[in-house]
């Protein structure tokens, strides 16, 4: 299974982008396709219209909540990275990831390759 970032969704909803053409093969694969319930509220805070955000919706499933050993899991990521503002959310997208034993695909690896050493497992 392979979780999709908040940028990478963004770019991958963009008609004939390399994203997109990576989607359509992860989809048309053996394995899932999913995203972080915060990725997905991170998603739809952005500039999405109602039918964009209902594509992403049909194309990835229920996203996968955050549960409690998650929010435990991103606190120590946060707390391991200096508790830099604004690095909240790539905390809990991490933690996320790295609960579920899955890949995390993103545009932004700068933002994730910190959490490597504690399993995040990136595509980039």
């Amino acid at each position: 299974m392979i979780h999709l970032d908040t940028s990478f969704l963004i770019r991958a909803l963009c008609p004939g982008s390399p994203q997109e053409r990576q989607l359509l093969i992860w989809l048309a694969g053996p394995g899932s396709v999913s995203l972080s319930s915060v990725a997905w509220a991170e998603f739809l805070c952005g500039p999405v219209s109602a039918d964009v955000a209902a594509i992403a919706r049909t194309l990835l499933g229920e996203p996968v909540p955050l549960g409690t050993a998650g929010a435990e899991r991103a606190a120590q990521l946060f707390n391991k990275a200096g508790r830099k503002r604004g690095s909240l959310l790539d905390c809990l997208i991490a933690a996320t990831a790295i609960e579920a034993g899955v890949q995390l695909a993103t545009e932004n690896p700068r933002d994730f390759e910190r959490f490597t050493a504690a399993g995040l497992d990136l595509v980039s």
